[in-house]
Formats: C-alpha cells, sequence, structure tokens
C-alpha cells in the first residue's frame, strides 16, 4: 500500500470518521468560539517511535477547511522522540478544535502500527525473511494500517478477497480436500493469479505441492515440523509460516528457513503511538 493509493482513497474514510465525530455540530467548540479566530498548535510527539499518517493527520484538517495550513517538522517513517514538535496547525480555531481528535485518531493507530512492525522487522535482521501482515484490520482502516505497515518497514499480504487466492482451512473444507480445493482455484482463477493454501500438518503439505500450489502457508505448526516442510517445499513453492505470530515469539521460526512470516498482531495489538496537539493560541 503505497501513499499514492492511500491519497486515493482516503477522502472518503476521513469524512466517515469526521462524521462519526460531529453528527450536527461540535457544541463546545461552538459554545466558546462563536465566530472567526486564526490560531495555532504543535503537534507534540509524547514517547519515542516511527511516525505514520501525517498525510492523513494534514488531510483531516484541510476536509473541514481547505484554508488550514500545516507545518511539518517530520515526515512518515522518521524515528521521533519525546516531546518533539513533529508540526503546527494554523487556521480557524474551530477547525483546529474540532478536526483535533480525527486526526489524531488516525496518527496514534497508524503510528502505533509502524512503530510495532519496525520492532518485529529488526528482530529479522540477519535472516531472508519478509515480514507480512493480514486481513485482520480495522474496519473501514485497511487502506491506511496496511499503508502503516510498509512504512514500519514490512510487507502487505493481500489487500481484501479480490486480490488473490488464499485457501484456507472452511475452503479445503468445502471443497472436499486439499487437492480438490487447488484443482477447482486452477480451473477458475486466471492464469496470472498465484495460488496459495495453508496446511497444518505434513500430510496436508505433500497434497499442496503434488497438486502444485504456488505458496503454502504452514498454519500453526510447530518449528520442527516447519523445518521440515520446508525441506519439502525447496525448489516447488514459496513457504510462509503463520498463526499467532508476534514480536514476543517470532524468534522460534527465524531459524525454520521460511520465506515469508504474516502476523495479524502488526494490524490487531499494536499499541498506538501518543501523539498530541497542544499549546492552542490566538494569533
Amino acid at each position: 500500500m503505497d501513499k499514492i493509493t492511500m491519497k486515493m482513497n482516503m477522502d472518503h474514510l476521513i469524512l466517515m470518521a469526521l462524521k462519526e465525530d460531529i453528527s450536527s455540530e461540535d457544541i463546545t467548540t461552538n459554545s466558546v468560539m462563536r465566530e472567526y479566530k486564526k490560531g495555532t498548535a504543535q503537534l507534540i510527539c509524547k514517547q519515542d517511535g516511527i511516525i505514520a499518517g501525517l498525510p492523513v493527520f494534514e488531510r483531516t484538517f484541510h476536509l473541514i477547511d481547505e484554508k488550514t495550513e500545516v507545518k511539518f517538522y517530520a515526515k512518515d517513517g522518521d524515528f521521533v522522540k519525546k516531546r518533539e514538535i513533529l508540526a503546527e496547525v494554523t487556521g480557524d480555531i474551530r477547525v483546529i478544535l474540532s478536526g483535533e481528535r480525527t486526526a489524531l485518531n488516525f496518527l496514534q493507530r497508524m503510528s502505533g502500527i509502524a512503530t510495532y512492525t519496525n520492532n518485529v522487522v529488526k528482530l529479522l535482521e540477519g535472516s531472508n525473511i519478509k515480514l507480512l501482515d493480514t486481513r485482520k484490520t480495522t474496519p473501514n482502516m485497511r487502506i491506511f494500517e496496511k499503508y502503516a505497515v510498509k512504512i514500519g518497514g514490512g510487507n502487505n499480504h493481500r489487500y481484501n478477497l479480490s486480490d488473490g487466492i488464499l485457501l484456507k482451512d472452511n475452503h479445503i473444507g468445502a471443497a472436499g480436500g486439499v487437492k480438490n480445493a487447488i484443482k477447482m482455484a486452477k480451473e477458475y482463477a486466471p492464469f496470472v493469479r498465484k495460488i496459495e493454501v495453508e496446511v497444518e500438518n505434513l500430510q496436508m503439505m505433500k497434497e499442496a505441492l503434488e497438486a502444485g500450489a504456488d505458496i503454502i502457508m504452514l498454519d500453526n505448526m510447530t518449528p520442527e515440523m516447519m523445518k521440515e516442510a520446508v525441506k519439502m517445499a525447496k525448489g516447488k513453492a514459496v513457504t510462509e509460516c503463520s498463526g499467532n505470530i508476534t514480536k514476543e515469539n517470532i524468534k522460534n521460526v527465524i531459524e525454520t528457513g521460511v520465506d515469508y512470516i504474516s502476523s495479524g498482531a502488526l494490524t490487531h495489538s499494536a499499541p498506538i503511538l501518543d501523539v498530541s496537539l497542544k499549546n492552542l493560541r490566538v494569533l
């Protein structure tokens, strides 16, 4: 997920978030600020981490009032430190106050994911394993969360169900087995699509290889079983490890030799990076 794609798709999602927060009016702001006054506020980092989502932060204010100015002192992907000033927002004080929480919600969430991802990527240094995200994302936040994974140094797995074929346990059950599921997928899918299948044991691994799967996901296998599966797949299929993998236990699978590790924790378990809009003053 790159910055251009995100920009092309983010406006309606940001507007949904703004409408969620302001259903009719910002009654608090309107009670203390009855008319236009120009002001400025500082975006301040409250803990160390990787910042991600600054264009979304800025766009949130522009969608309320395009005249709002945001001056940045950092860019997406930068390592930022506690108490660092990241930006200054200048414009109608009513806009700053009304857009503050929505803008920060995006930025905190995205920066938290980028920071968590970066921590996991560092654990993989020295290996050839690539880190992938999953579809375990917050509803309506996927485009932002997958972008944040990339900013943190990770890689994107398929974006949605239209993006790639991944035969999981229930698909295999519906098709009547691994071989039949792969056969049916090959018959249905365009030839340009690779076919990935999830396996839980070495027998399923054998069946997937015989049926010609392009990518084989090793789901919740022990490290010993994964090592054997990787040996079986060598020269025949790409391997991906998955199943409750977090930064706490990822070292257990580095020695297995898998090509990819996918982790839902990158998006569903990353804590936010704490940032605040402070020091509002009238100009």
